[in-house]
C-alpha cells in the first residue's frame, strides 16, 4: 500500500498543481493578475491543495479501487481584465489540459532514462495515465470543465452565453455520465489513443 501511494501520489500532486498554475500563468499573460497576486502561479503544491480533492478523495479511491483522481483549489480568474473575455477564458481553460499533456510527455521521458521495472518506471507510467485522464476529462465540452469554457470561447457570443447557462448543472451531468458508465466509454478510448501516441514518440 505504501509503495502504491508513492507511485500515484507524486504524479497526482504534480498533475493537479501544475494544471492550476498553468491556468493562472496564461490568465496573467492575458492581462488578469488575480492569480499572480494571490501567489497561485506557483509549483508549490501547498498553494493549490484542496484538503478534500487533493488528499481525502485520492486516498479513498486508492484504497477502494487502486485508481486515483483528484483536484486542487481552482485558480481565481477575473475575465473583466481580458480584452476578449470569452476567447481569453477559453485560452486560460485550455492551458490546464495542455499542461497535463506536457507532463505526460515528461513522465514518458523519465521512463526512457529509468531502469526497466524500477520504481521510477512505475511512477512514470502512473504519471502518464493520470495526466492523460485529467486532460481528456477536462476537455469534455461540459461547463464548468475546461472543455466547456474552450467551446464557449469558440462560439459566437450569443450562442456562448446560452451554452454557459448549463454550467450550474454541469457536475450533475458529469455524475450521470459517470454512474451510467458512459463517461468511461468516452474517456478510456481517448486516453488509450494518447497513450499510444506518447509510446510512439518516446519508443515505449
Amino acid at each position: 500500500m505504501i509503495e502504491t501511494i508513492i507511485i500515484w501520489a507524486i504524479p497526482v500532486l504534480f498533475a493537479i498543481t501544475l494544471h492550476e498554475a498553468a491556468h493562472g500563468w496564461v490568465a496573467n499573460k492575458l492581462g488578469d493578475p488575480t492569480a499572480r497576486n494571490l501567489g497561485r502561479i506557483s509549483i508549490n503544491p501547498l498553494k493549490h491543495i484542496d484538503p478534500m480533492g487533493t488528499i481525502v478523495v485520492p486516498l479513498a479511491l486508492l484504497m477502494l479501487s487502486g485508481f486515483v483522481i483528484g483536484w486542487a483549489k481552482p485558480v481565481p480568474v477575473d475575465p473583466r481584465h481580458f480584452r476578449q473575455p470569452l476567447l481569453d477564458m477559453g485560452l486560460v481553460a485550455l492551458a490546464g489540459p495542455v499542461s497535463n499533456f506536457i507532463m505526460a510527455c515528461l513522465w514518458a521521458l523519465l521512463i526512457v532514462v529509468s531502469p526497466p521495472g524500477s520504481l521510477l518506471t512505475a511512477i512514470g507510467n502512473a504519471g502518464i495515465t493520470i495526466n492523460l485522464v485529467l486532460m481528456v476529462l477536462n476537455l469534455l465540452p461540459i461547463p464548468p470543465l475546461d472543455g466547456g469554457r474552450v467551446l464557449a470561447g469558440l462560439l459566437p457570443q450569443s450562442l456562448a452565453l446560452v451554452f454557459m447557462r448549463i454550467e450550474p448543472f454541469g457536475m450533475v451531468i458529469i455524475l450521470v455520465l459517470l454512474f451510467s458508465g458512459i463517461l468511461g466509454k468516452i474517456l478510456w478510448p481517448l486516453v488509450e489513443h494518447f497513450q499510444h501516441i506518447i509510446a510512439l514518440i518516446f519508443g515505449l
